[in-house]
């Protein structure tokens, strides 16, 4: 079994779900959609630097919501039940995370990436040396 695959295997019903399967948690259930702590969060699967806690920000709609990226993601047309919405995907593991809109704060470039916290691990700021994510540390400085 390769290294992936165990990561992989090693998830939640939950998480495996909504990252291999492009699954969805019920809004307002996530662990982190009420959280509000400083440090970033990283895919669940390849712990790739994903979303800072300094672009977080309550939009009301039951999912963890951020303005930006701190990385390259992946978006893909998605038209499942209906809607036309683009679906992100963590660029280094393929991750579903969630979906982004254009009805984000206007001041913060108008996006509103809506990730689900089953896709997420929280690294607080004061373990990021400790956790080897070091170089996102000075955001907290």
């Amino acid at each position: 079994m390769d290294d992936k695959a165990k990561r992989i295997a090693a998830l939640t019903p939950l998480q495996r779900s909504v990252t291999q399967e492009g699954g969805t948690e019920r809004p307002f259930s996530g662990e982190y959609d009420d959280f509000d702590q400083p440090g970033i969060y990283v895919d669940v699967v390849s712990g790739e630097p994903l979303f800072s806690s300094l672009d977080k920000y309550d939009a009301r709609c039951g999912w963890p919501s951020f303005t930006k990226p701190l990385a390259k993601l992946t978006n893909r047309r998605d038209s499942r039940f209906g809607m036309e919405r683009t679906e992100v995907r963590s660029a280094a593991a393929d991750s579903h995370l969630g979906h982004v809109f254009t009805d984000g704060p206007a001041a913060a470039g108008g996006l509103r990436y809506c990730i689900n916290s089953a896709a997420l691990r929280f690294i607080p700021a004061a373990e990021l040396e400790a956790q080897g994510y070091g170089a996102y540390a000075s955001l907290f400085k």
